[in-house]
């Protein structure tokens, strides 16, 4: 009788069409993730003049998404270990795709707060799910590159946004970047039926025959049959729920630090992807010339992610993380000094790599850090206590664009924030990781 271990075949596989298959529709869902958090920040100048609110107004407008993410995160991080990942993330796609495009229908900041809060429910929980899945899929040696690859769709959908908004707004209203979100809806079909289910939930359910056939296409020198036998991992005997398997097994310390992590980094993230083109235009740019500077910022996070999962896979990847999360903070500083527009479309460039591309490392190794049974739940929780910082971001600046503050004093608390992130990451106890 044959046996194949099943997380040994993956973790040896070569690169093949399967995985690469599962890498497009991850990357695809990612993008349309990314555009739909974007689309505030592309847009906030124009909504703040047409719907005549003040700056901590419009913060409390865009923070409304985040705080959707957060119970979002959670509760979808959770639920797909009930009805698997596939339908899980069909769910959400549907969600904030139908919810943007509606919030462009609104002429209040209340109604359009409530439906940017009910898109965000779908936004977050995508979030734990895609990279739990990449993860779950990816082999070993190429797995933070596989994971950090895929997010860096997130920044090429804030480009599309920003891009979007930069050549349409002028002419059509800021609308447009709203109802350009409601596209990818007719996408779900295809992602449930071409996005593979998980192996965990698939081995929870006893659809042996679907793994089989999964684990053929991962490597197809494989002989399977019937008579094959599938081993996986053992699954860690619990009395109690998931959540509180995060803190056993000595990683409490860990845990609350992977929680500070993600709080500064998606601090970082949001107050930048929503005040960057504000605060630029507060400078002196016209709105094209500030949505520049948008793209200039995630054209950065694009490279960060790349490069950050190419050296989270040779190198240690939590001192990666530390290294990623400190330029972010000194670059943030260096844009309180005096710069020309080109040296300053480098800083912000040199600062989305470090920001968004350090957050996406964070996801990387959060999902690595935890084993397969508690991983989406450890990434959701990770994902759902980072999103304070999501939340309060856009708040806090906000603030201090209502104050009528020196420029310079909005990204020096960026930059403390990032300063922070780097030595909670440094904390984390790396040998209590599963990989």
């Amino acid at each position: 009788m044959q046996y194949i271990d099943v997380q040994k075949t993956i973790d040896e596989a070569k690169l093949n069409k399967f995985h690469l298959r599962v890498l497009f529709w991850c990357f695809l869902i990612i993008i349309i993730d990314g555009y739909d958090i974007a689309v505030a920040g592309a847009a906030i100048p124009s909504i703040m003049e047409e719907m005549k609110v003040s700056a901590s107004t419009a913060g409390f407008m865009a923070s409304s998404t985040l705080f959707g993410m957060m119970f979002g995160t959670i509760v979808f991080g959770g639920l797909s270990e009930k009805i698997g990942r596939r339908l899980t993330i069909s769910i959400c796609v549907v969600l904030f795709s139908l919810f943007t495009a509606a919030a462009g229908l609104c002429k209040d900041p209340i109604s359009f707060s409530i439906l940017r809060f009910i898109a965000g429910l779908g936004i977050g929980g995508v979030l734990p799910n895609i990279v739990a899945h990449m993860t779950e899929y990816s082999p070993k040696k190429i797995r933070s590159l596989m994971t950090t690859g895929m997010f860096s769709g997130y920044a090429v959908g804030g480009i599309v946004a920003a891009a979007i908004g930069k050549y349409f707004i002028m002419e059509f209203g800021w609308q447009i970047v709203f109802f350009a979100a409601g596209f990818p809806v007719f996408l779900v079909p295809f992602i449930y039926k071409y996005l593979p289910e998980s192996l965990v939930y698939l081995e929870k359910k006893n659809k042996t025959n679907e793994i089989k056939a999964i684990m053929q296409k991962i490597e197809p020198s494989l002989q399977i049959n019937e008579q094959t036998q599938l081993q996986f991992p053992p699954m860690a005997p619990h009395q109690s729920v998931p959540v509180t398997q995060l803190f056993s097994d000595g990683r409490f310390l860990s845990t609350l630090m992977l929680w500070v992590a993600f709080f500064t980094g998606l601090f970082m993230i949001y107050s930048l992807s929503t005040w960057l083109a504000k605060l630029m235009a507060l400078a002196g740019y016209n709105l094209g010339s500030a949505l520049s500077f948008v793209i200039a910022l995630n054209f950065g996070a694009v490279i960060g992610c790349i490069v950050g999962g190419w050296l989270a896979d040779r190198f240690h990847i939590k001192w990666v993380l530390v290294t990623m999360y400190t330029l972010g903070g000194i670059f943030l500083y260096a844009m309180t000094f005096d710069h020309s527009q080109n040296m300053l479309y480098l800083i912000i460039a040199a600062v989305g790599a470090c920001s968004t591309g350090g957050q996406i490392v964070a996801y990387a190794y959060c999902g690595q850090f935890y084993p397969a049974n508690i991983r989406s739940t450890g990434i959701g929780m990770a994902g759902g206590v980072g999103r304070l910082g999501a939340i309060l971001a856009p708040l806090i600046i906000g603030y201090i664009v209502a104050l009528n503050l020196p420029l310079e004093q909005n990204f020096m608390v960026i930059a403390a924030v990032a300063i922070l992130g780097a030595v909670g990451i440094a904390f984390i106890n790396h040998e209590k990781a599963a990989i």
